[in-house]
């Protein structure tokens, strides 16, 4: 049976993260899989996976509620209650292992993941012992990435939850307009969660660019503080996929992200 632990993950580079992501992918092969742990998570987490050179690190190990959690530090000076630490340049492989230790130890997921490059695994299963050939698993899907644009961090935080409600993990943020359009022009996006006010840029301008940019995202999601009856026709007509209010109410966007 699989033992499936959720883990926060604290800090982290969008490189690193892409590389965690894919671990915990990865480790659904094992007998131990690792999860995202989000804050609408109906349970505790059971890790602490903390970036220590991150500005959240020292906030969040503050949190009373991190008392009694396995704590694994990346970086110097881990705190004396760190179950392991770990010095860059990260080694997936060691880091596993050792989080499989933590959990089942008898348990282990040998594979090699460079934080920098692209992962390349090969999941064909050998011929048993016995001389038959064993059907190899099925495919993992391939990853959906997903481009977060607004100025509020607040925001940003609220749909990347979202996101990974919807099984979309791997998500890019902006902060502004021309940041937006650089990233769509050179990275493709099965979906982007635009604020209409992100700073740099009228709103249906920019919104016109995003959707006529190359690679084409396929599913253009808007916010905006209290939208109009007529913006969202507008939208709409645009080929908007959605125009929420500044929070959109999480179910009417999860079912419109299941889509993605």
């Amino acid at each position: 049976m699989v033992e499936r632990v959720l883990v926060k993950v604290i800090g982290f580079s969008d490189v690193e993260r892409h590389a965690l992501n894919t671990v915990f992918r990865l480790s659904e092969q094992g007998q131990v899989a690792y999860s995202p742990w989000m804050e609408e998570a109906p349970q505790d987490p059971q890790l602490l996976l903390v970036d220590g050179e991150s500005y959240e690190a020292a906030l969040e190990l503050a949190a009373p509620a991190h008392a009694g959690l396995q704590l694994i530090w990346i970086g110097p000076a881990a705190p004396e209650d760190a179950s392991l630490s770990f010095e860059r340049p990260l080694a997936w492989p060691q880091i596993v292992r050792s989080m499989d230790a933590l959990f089942s130890p008898a348990s282990s997921l040998d594979f090699d993941l460079d934080a920098g490059a692209e992962l390349d695994v090969d999941l064909e299963v050998a011929p048993d012992e016995m001389g038959g050939d064993t059907q190899p698993p099925e495919p993992l899907p391939p990853f959906k990435r997903a481009l977060i644009a607004s100025a509020d961090r607040d925001q940003r935080l609220y749909l990347r939850a979202r996101l990974a409600l919807a099984n979309l993990t791997q998500a890019d943020e902006a902060e502004t307009g021309p940041q937006a359009l650089e990233m769509v022009r050179s990275q493709h996006y099965d979906v982007a969660l635009i604020d209409f006010a992100v700073p740099g840029g009228d709103g249906w301008s920019l919104l016109k660019a995003l959707r006529e940019a190359r690679p084409a995202i396929a599913h253009l999601i808007v916010t905006k503080s209290r939208p109009t009856a007529g913006e969202r026709v507008r939208a709409w007509f645009q080929g908007m996929a959605g125009f929420f209010g500044q929070r959109p109410d999480p179910e009417k966007l999860g079912a419109l992200l299941q889509k993605v």
